[in-house]
């Protein structure tokens, strides 16, 4: 009987790593009004560790862009932060993005919404 073994890089480690403590970062250490309530959905690390693309939704009410150029603003404080909580010898280059997921999945399940009542 054999069981087969998933393979689970470290890049994904540390871009769960990553996710936990950006996240941490932007809810106790960044007071930066315009960033608002931000949520980290995702984050990609890069084969090399170089680079770590961050994903996040702002909340519904809020001015995405003034939150992104807030969050742009933040980029060097949050990758400082980084360096004393993570455990590797380089920290990758943080960028954030927007999460367009969500508004995706919204749009698909009101077009399956609209087929089914065209059905009836």
């Amino acid at each position: 009987m054999s069981f087969a073994v998933q393979e689970y890089k470290r890049t994904n480690r540390i871009g769960d790593q990553i996710k936990m403590e950006v996240a941490d970062i932007l809810t106790t250490k960044i007071r930066d009004p315009r960033i608002g309530f931000v949520t980290v959905t995702s984050v990609e690390v890069s084969d090399d560790l170089k680079h770590a693309k961050i994903f996040v939704t702002v909340q519904k009410d809020q001015d995405a862009k003034q939150a992104f150029m807030g969050l742009r603003k933040a980029t060097g404080f949050v990758r400082a932060e980084l360096s004393r909580r993570l455990q590797i010898r380089r920290v990758p280059e943080v960028a954030f993005l927007p999460d367009e997921s969500t508004e995706k999945i919204s749009h698909i399940l009101d077009l399956l919404d609209r087929i089914e009542k065209e059905k009836r």
